[in-house]
């Protein structure tokens, strides 16, 4: 009972967590960082078996077929001027509604905010914290209902119950030592001015601590009945696309939600993977990477391994044999022009140079998927400018399962068919 003690005394001293934002201008050193500890997080999802909570449904039991309008569609920003290497949207909560800067996230199930009072411990945020107390729609969910009921396989920990109010209390931990924790709690999200969610079940908390820079909270986009994409499905579908716009000059992303924006032509898709003992994360299958057209020189079966597609983690994993082919590959080509230069953080193929000028001779690099869809990467996606005059291959070794992450997605049009249990690519910038 102690943490219910603690989420209810009032008299408990504010804390704040101060999190310097990442200066957009400057180099990578604290997004590198960053992302090692996303890299726990998964790691953390991984090793725990969802397929043994049983206590609440699963995504893929529901089948509600969408009805009324099919799409609906809004900006999305780079993250680094909040302190994030990851993307966020301004959505409402409430009524009447107040915006938030809510960091997407496809690997995670559970959507929380940050709230007033702050019972224990707020970080530092871009907005002003959301005062539930502000909201004539705000509700606090009691321990006794469903919702209560789904809060373990969203956020792999068991709920509790407060004693004195007889509120549903969540923790959603992150395995890199993040999280929150706070009162499971339903109200008014206003995805748009004209499209809201009337009843939207997500995390009112009160000690959020950790790698979350100055945003407000996570909006979870993962497979799960708590998740957002399941909340809105029944208005707008099983599916969400987004355009991830580049860190340097990123402007022009969007994200939509809703079937219609997955249906263009320009899409072509691989097969979307369930892995039984974490149903809840998007995987798919890596068929070939090549360099300059020429694949890589490995045994086939380097490439049967557990593959991740992650809105949250910068770079791209690959496991330790790909990840050596694909560094010796790329490393002989540029090393014709540029010198090497040490590692820096988890990069390690790195040479010296500007990103425009090493960019020039940056060989064609294809992640290409079970199908036939694939990525056809430009210099930026392959490269990053982590320190000044130091350019690095945007790519990192891993323990057995690989991860396709964010900075590989810039600017691809990518589209998660869930009903069709698909993921498709497109190219051609997020104009």
């Amino acid at each position: 009972m102690g943490p219910v003690w603690l989420l209810e005394n009032e008299s408990l001293e504010l804390k704040v967590y101060h999190v310097k934002a990442i200066d957009p201008e400057s180099h990578f050193d604290e997004v590198l960082e960053n992302d090692n500890e996303r890299l726990k997080t998964l790691y953390y999802r991984l090793s725990r078996n969802e397929e043994n909570i049983s206590n609440s449904p699963s995504f893929s039991t529901f089948s509600q077929k969408p009805t009324g309008l099919k799409s609906v569609t809004i900006p999305l920003n780079p993250g680094l001027s909040i302190g994030s290497g990851n993307y966020y949207v301004k959505v409402g909560l409430g009524s009447p509604p107040k915006y938030y800067s809510m960091i997407l996230d496809t690997g995670s199930s559970f959507s929380w905010l940050q709230c007033q009072p702050c019972a224990i411990y707020c970080h530092s945020q871009v907005d002003p914290i959301f005062d539930p107390s502000a909201s004539t729609t705000y509700e606090a969910i009691p321990c006794r209902s469903p919702e209560c009921s789904s809060v373990k396989r969203a956020t792999l920990n068991d709920p509790f119950c407060s004693a004195a109010s007889d509120s549903c209390i969540y923790t959603a931990s992150y395995g890199d030592s993040s999280f929150s924790m706070g009162y499971l709690s339903q109200d008014r999200l206003t995805i748009a001015p004209t499209q809201v969610l009337t009843r939207f079940v997500y995390g009112c908390g009160q000690n959020n601590q950790g790698l979350f820079g100055r945003a407000a909270g996570i909006l979870g986009l993962a497979r799960d009945k708590l998740s957002l994409l399941a909340q809105v499905s029944a208005q707008y579908g099983y599916a969400f696309s987004y355009c991830l716009p580049s860190f340097e000059g990123g402007q022009g992303g969007v994200f939509s939600i809703g079937t219609a924006s997955v249906s263009s032509p320009a899409y072509k898709f691989t097969p979307m993977v369930v892995d039984a003992k974490i149903p809840s994360l998007y995987f798919l299958r890596l068929a070939a990477i090549t360099v300059g057209r020429t694949p890589l020189g490995v045994d086939p079966a380097s490439y049967r391994v557990r593959t991740i597609i992650d809105s949250g983690t910068v770079i791209t994993r690959l496991p330790i044999p790909l990840y050596a082919a694909l560094s010796q590959a790329f490393g002989k080509i540029i090393s014709t022009k540029f010198a090497k230069a040490p590692a820096v953080s988890i990069l390690d193929t790195c040479f010296k140079g500007s990103l425009g000028v090493v960019s020039a001779v940056v060989p064609n690099v294809q992640l290409l998927f079970q199908g036939g869809a694939g990525l056809n990467l430009g210099p930026k996606n392959v490269l990053l400018e982590a320190e000044r005059g130091v350019v690095c291959l945007a790519f990192a070794a891993s323990n057995e399962i690989a991860i396709i992450g964010n900075r590989q997605q810039q600017t691809f049009k990518v589209a998660y068919d869930v009903s069709k249990s698909r993921i498709g690519f497109a190219p051609g910038g997020c104009r």
